[in-house]
């Protein structure tokens, strides 16, 4: 079936190399305690490659938001996404640099607080109607230390792409297990050696873990704020054990598939060399603008078991109020609004971000059937990194790659990759 051309999302998905840029002067000075009902709430969003669709979104929400609040002006900044880091350290550091609002990562949530750079808003949510209406898994993504840090925003999620044409061709069945998802490329690559069974890389952090999640394993386990690793349990074993069946000759060899990224994985996919891959829901504007279009469907990545759901990565943006704002008030009732029901549905329609809002997912899924599996992959439920600030440094060390490229080219068998993988993680949550 053809998918329709939904516009780009921009899922923010934990990046940790990051290139510096200053923060752009401001003329308030806040963080003094005071809750200001008047004045200017400067808010930062960020920056896309289409950016248009949501400057006119916001737009609407920014002069509704003024109607109904005499004397406050919305003053909003689009940023990079690629040099936040030092722009949040520079706004944490000096609050007359600081936005009210901002938007953000949810996999750098956890750095920000240990910075003190958010406020705790779940008082205020608690009062929200709408935010009851985020699933308990997706609200997990602000939260940090039982503080509530912002809003979902919207979500990337991932799925099973797969050529229909194929696996006609070659009567494979929908796979319904991952084992069936290794089968089947293998089935092709058998078939067709120039072609990938499936497309995904020792580098695809996030088209690994739901093998690894799938099989009831998961990276660290929490106990209140330290974590210890748990990526070498027998569990989290079997996951990384069946991800490593792809990365082999007879599915998706080593030389080629060992060091691929996600974005290469999918890749591949679009330039018609891979039977299947795992892409999120962010890609189908690549997808359907490429010659795979007509002969590429989507579905759920299955599970450990049939009938089931591989845990999908709950990636994506939230908006947050930062600690030193001066518009506490006013702040929150904008986060309120700009990720409420009215502004997170237009969102959809001008960006192709995927709603948190349960009902709006509903909503979606009934009118586009082209993003249903992701709306199914997420309502079967999601999984998340460990909330803790040294995740930043455990993903920019590529920790979990380095683990499954091991076991791919034969320098490590999984007991022994999965073992140097957790003392590097203990060694991350502990400080060393």
């Amino acid at each position: 079936m053809r998918i329709p051309r939904p516009a780009r999302a921009g899922a923010l998905l934990g990046l940790a190399a990051l290139l510096a840029a200053c923060a752009p002067a401001q003329t308030d000075t806040p963080g003094s305690g005071a809750d200001e009902m008047e004045g200017t709430l400067r808010v930062w969003l960020f920056s896309e490659v289409d950016q248009e669709p949501k400057e006119q979104v916001v737009d609407e929400a920014v002069a509704e938001f003024e109607a109904d609040h005499e004397g406050v002006t919305v003053d909003v900044q689009y940023i990079p996404i690629d040099t936040r880091a030092e722009r949040f350290q520079g706004a944490f550091n000096d609050p007359s640099s600081a936005p009210d609002v901002a938007e953000y990562g949810n996999t750098d949530l956890a750095g920000y607080v240990e910075a003190g750079g958010f406020a705790d808003i779940g008082a205020e949510l608690a009062e929200w109607e709408d935010h009851g209406d985020i699933s308990d898994d997706v609200a997990a993504t602000a939260q940090v230390d039982g503080g509530t840090y912002g809003v979902p925003w919207f979500l990337g999620v991932r799925a099973l792409y797969y050529r229909t044409d194929v696996f006609d061709d070659l009567g494979i069945d929908i796979p319904e297990t991952l084992e069936e998802v290794v089968e089947a490329g293998r089935a092709v690559r058998e078939d067709d050696p120039d072609m990938l069974g499936i497309s995904t890389g020792g580098a695809y952090t996030y088209g690994f873990l739901p093998f690894v999640w799938a099989n009831g394993g998961d990276i660290a386990e929490a106990d209140g704020e330290s974590h210890t690793a748990a990526i070498d349990s027998e569990d989290a074993k079997a996951g990384l054990e069946l991800y490593a069946e792809i990365l082999s000759e007879d599915v998706c060899p080593p030389q080629t598939c060992a060091q691929m990224t996600g974005n290469e994985s999918v890749q591949n996919f679009i330039a018609g060399e891979a039977a299947m891959t795992i892409g999120g829901n962010f890609n189908l504007n690549a997808v359907q603008d490429s010659d795979v279009a007509e002969d590429t469907a989507v579905v759920p990545l299955p599970g450990a078991e049939p009938d089931s759901i591989a845990p999908a990565f709950a990636g994506g943006n939230n908006l947050g109020v930062l600690a030193g704002t001066d518009h506490r008030t006013l702040s929150v009732e904008f986060v309120k609004l700009l990720s409420g029901k009215k502004y997170q549905q237009q969102m959809y329609e001008a960006m192709g971000n995927l709603p948190t809002l349960s009902s709006v997912q509903s909503d979606v899924a009934a009118t586009d059937e082209e993003v249903a599996p992701f709306i199914e992959t997420l309502d079967a439920g999601t999984r998340f990194v460990p909330v803790t600030g040294a995740w930043a440094g455990i993903d920019a060390e590529g920790v979990l790659p380095t683990m499954v490229q091991r076991v791919a080219t034969g320098d490590a068998s999984v007991d022994q990759a999965a073992q140097e993988a957790a003392a590097s993680l203990d060694d991350a949550f502990t400080g060393e």
